[in-house]
Protein backbone atom coordinates (compact mmCIF):
# COMPACT_ATOMS: atom_id res chain seq x y z
CA UNK A 1 0.00 0.00 0.00
CA UNK A 2 1.48 3.44 -1.24
CA UNK A 3 0.94 6.39 1.61
CA UNK A 4 -1.56 8.56 0.66
CA UNK A 5 -0.89 12.14 -0.78
CA UNK A 6 -2.32 15.59 -1.33
CA UNK A 7 -1.53 18.29 -3.88
CA UNK A 8 -1.86 21.38 -1.90
CA UNK A 9 -0.92 24.63 -3.99
CA UNK A 10 2.42 26.93 -2.91
CA UNK A 11 -0.95 29.76 -1.86
CA UNK A 12 -2.54 27.51 0.35
CA UNK A 13 0.68 25.91 2.19
CA UNK A 14 3.06 28.79 1.37
CA UNK A 15 6.65 28.07 2.20
CA UNK A 16 10.37 30.58 2.27
CA UNK A 17 12.22 28.09 0.09
CA UNK A 18 11.33 26.04 -2.82
CA UNK A 19 13.62 23.67 -4.48
CA UNK A 20 13.49 23.21 -8.43
CA UNK A 21 14.96 19.93 -9.67
CA UNK A 22 15.69 19.35 -13.24
CA UNK A 23 16.74 15.91 -14.40
CA UNK A 24 18.66 16.13 -17.84
CA UNK A 25 21.27 14.15 -20.11
CA UNK A 26 23.54 17.90 -20.87
CA UNK A 27 26.19 18.45 -18.06
CA UNK A 28 25.03 20.65 -15.61
CA UNK A 29 26.83 23.48 -16.15
CA UNK A 30 25.25 24.05 -19.23
CA UNK A 31 21.86 24.29 -17.68
CA UNK A 32 21.82 27.30 -15.45
CA UNK A 33 21.31 30.41 -18.05
CA UNK A 34 18.16 27.96 -19.61
CA UNK A 35 16.58 26.99 -16.21
CA UNK A 36 16.75 30.82 -15.49
CA UNK A 37 14.88 31.83 -18.98
CA UNK A 38 12.65 29.70 -18.39
CA UNK A 39 11.80 30.47 -14.76
CA UNK A 40 11.70 34.03 -15.33
CA UNK A 41 9.04 33.48 -18.32
CA UNK A 42 6.53 32.08 -16.14
CA UNK A 43 7.02 34.42 -13.23
CA UNK A 44 9.66 37.48 -13.73
CA UNK A 45 9.57 38.27 -10.04
CA UNK A 46 11.21 34.84 -9.25
CA UNK A 47 14.35 34.74 -7.65
CA UNK A 48 16.34 31.47 -8.77
CA UNK A 49 19.36 31.64 -6.29
CA UNK A 50 22.05 28.75 -4.91
CA UNK A 51 21.84 26.87 -8.56
CA UNK A 52 23.96 23.65 -7.38
CA UNK A 53 23.82 19.89 -9.25
CA UNK A 54 22.27 16.98 -6.28
CA UNK A 55 26.31 16.14 -5.72
CA UNK A 56 27.31 19.86 -4.56
CA UNK A 57 24.05 19.28 -2.67
CA UNK A 58 24.98 15.72 -1.11
CA UNK A 59 28.60 17.24 -0.71
CA UNK A 60 27.23 20.30 1.33
CA UNK A 61 24.67 18.16 3.42
CA UNK A 62 27.84 15.77 4.50
CA UNK A 63 29.83 18.70 5.49
CA UNK A 64 28.89 18.52 8.40
CA UNK A 65 29.42 15.05 9.38
CA UNK A 66 32.75 14.70 7.17
CA UNK A 67 34.31 17.51 9.60
CA UNK A 68 33.41 15.93 12.70
CA UNK A 69 35.03 12.47 12.11
CA UNK A 70 37.82 14.42 10.66
CA UNK A 71 38.52 15.99 13.83
CA UNK A 72 37.48 13.17 15.85
CA UNK A 73 40.13 11.22 13.92
CA UNK A 74 42.81 14.10 14.81
CA UNK A 75 42.13 13.62 18.26
CA UNK A 76 41.96 9.88 18.22
CA UNK A 77 45.38 10.05 16.74
CA UNK A 78 46.86 12.76 18.85
CA UNK A 79 45.71 11.06 22.00
CA UNK A 80 47.52 7.88 20.28
CA UNK A 81 50.62 9.76 20.22
CA UNK A 82 50.43 10.98 23.50
CA UNK A 83 49.19 7.61 25.00
CA UNK A 84 52.52 5.75 23.18
CA UNK A 85 54.73 8.71 24.88
CA UNK A 86 53.25 8.20 28.00
CA UNK A 87 53.87 4.33 28.01
CA UNK A 88 57.70 5.13 26.91
CA UNK A 89 58.02 7.48 29.63
CA UNK A 90 56.44 5.59 32.64
CA UNK A 91 58.27 1.96 31.47
CA UNK A 92 61.42 3.32 30.80
CA UNK A 93 61.37 5.47 33.87
CA UNK A 94 60.54 2.20 36.02
CA UNK A 95 63.87 0.10 34.05
CA UNK A 96 66.13 2.83 34.96
CA UNK A 97 64.78 3.19 38.48
CA UNK A 98 66.04 -0.95 38.28
CA UNK A 99 69.28 -0.19 37.12
CA UNK A 100 70.98 -1.03 41.08
CA UNK A 101 68.67 -4.37 40.84
CA UNK A 102 70.07 -5.17 37.43
CA UNK A 103 73.78 -4.54 38.75
CA UNK A 104 73.00 -6.58 41.36
CA UNK A 105 71.78 -9.71 39.65
CA UNK A 106 74.65 -9.09 37.01
CA UNK A 107 77.36 -9.05 39.88
CA UNK A 108 76.11 -12.48 41.35
CA UNK A 109 76.30 -14.08 37.71
CA UNK A 110 73.38 -13.38 36.12
CA UNK A 111 73.44 -13.41 32.54
CA UNK A 112 72.49 -10.41 29.91
CA UNK A 113 69.71 -12.33 28.13
CA UNK A 114 67.98 -13.52 31.59
CA UNK A 115 67.89 -9.91 32.68
CA UNK A 116 66.24 -8.79 29.94
CA UNK A 117 63.89 -11.83 29.66
CA UNK A 118 63.06 -10.53 33.54
CA UNK A 119 62.74 -6.94 32.89
CA UNK A 120 60.46 -7.83 29.70
CA UNK A 121 58.70 -10.25 31.04
CA UNK A 122 57.55 -8.21 34.58
CA UNK A 123 56.57 -5.17 31.81
CA UNK A 124 54.60 -7.31 29.43
CA UNK A 125 52.46 -8.84 32.38
CA UNK A 126 51.47 -4.60 33.10
CA UNK A 127 51.16 -3.61 29.20
CA UNK A 128 48.83 -6.58 28.84
CA UNK A 129 46.97 -5.54 31.88
CA UNK A 130 46.65 -2.36 30.79
CA UNK A 131 45.88 -3.26 27.13
CA UNK A 132 43.05 -5.20 28.39
CA UNK A 133 41.71 -2.44 30.54
CA UNK A 134 42.01 0.03 27.54
CA UNK A 135 40.22 -2.76 25.05
CA UNK A 136 37.09 -3.14 28.18
CA UNK A 137 36.80 0.70 27.88
CA UNK A 138 37.20 1.12 24.23
CA UNK A 139 33.61 -1.56 23.89
CA UNK A 140 32.43 0.56 26.51
CA UNK A 141 32.75 3.82 24.71
CA UNK A 142 31.76 2.38 21.09
CA UNK A 143 27.94 2.73 21.88
CA UNK A 144 28.88 6.26 22.77
CA UNK A 145 30.73 7.24 19.58
CA UNK A 146 28.87 5.36 17.39
CA UNK A 147 26.52 8.46 16.92
CA UNK A 148 29.89 10.25 15.31
CA UNK A 149 30.56 7.28 12.85
CA UNK A 150 29.41 7.15 9.27
CA UNK A 151 30.05 3.77 7.99
CA UNK A 152 32.51 2.68 10.54
CA UNK A 153 31.65 0.11 13.08
CA UNK A 154 32.64 1.30 16.13
CA UNK A 155 34.08 -1.73 17.67
CA UNK A 156 36.03 -2.99 14.53
CA UNK A 157 38.22 -5.49 15.33
CA UNK A 158 41.04 -4.67 12.74
CA UNK A 159 40.98 -0.60 14.49
CA UNK A 160 41.34 -2.38 17.89
CA UNK A 161 43.79 -4.78 17.23
CA UNK A 162 45.94 -2.46 14.96
CA UNK A 163 45.52 0.05 18.10
CA UNK A 164 46.87 -2.37 20.61
CA UNK A 165 49.41 -3.99 18.85
CA UNK A 166 51.21 -0.35 18.07
CA UNK A 167 51.06 0.20 21.82
CA UNK A 168 52.21 -2.98 22.37
CA UNK A 169 55.20 -2.63 20.19
CA UNK A 170 55.69 0.99 21.67
CA UNK A 171 55.75 -0.66 25.21
CA UNK A 172 58.38 -3.68 24.27
CA UNK A 173 60.35 -0.93 22.84
CA UNK A 174 60.14 1.29 25.93
CA UNK A 175 60.76 -1.69 27.88
CA UNK A 176 63.78 -2.86 25.68
CA UNK A 177 65.86 0.05 24.99
CA UNK A 178 66.48 0.91 28.45
CA UNK A 179 66.82 -2.75 30.27
CA UNK A 180 69.61 -3.03 27.19
CA UNK A 181 71.80 -0.13 28.49
CA UNK A 182 71.01 -0.93 32.04
CA UNK A 183 72.02 -4.49 31.04
CA UNK A 184 75.63 -3.04 29.78
CA UNK A 185 76.10 -0.83 32.94
CA UNK A 186 79.16 -1.96 34.26
CA UNK A 187 77.56 -4.13 37.97
CA UNK A 188 79.98 -2.11 39.71
CA UNK A 189 79.06 1.16 38.66
CA UNK A 190 75.50 0.09 39.02
CA UNK A 191 75.92 -0.96 43.14
CA UNK A 192 77.57 2.76 43.74
CA UNK A 193 74.62 4.08 41.95
CA UNK A 194 71.88 5.33 44.46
Amino acid sequence: MGQAAAYATREQHPRRNLDLVVRATVPATTLEAPIRKSVAAVDRDQALVDVKTIEQRETEDVAPDRLRSILLTAFAAIALVLTALGIYGVIAFGVIQRTREIGIRAALGARSGNLLRLVLGQAAIAVMAGLAIGLAAALAASRVIAAFLVGVVPSDPMTLAGVAGFLAVVASAACYLPARQAIKVDPLVALKAE
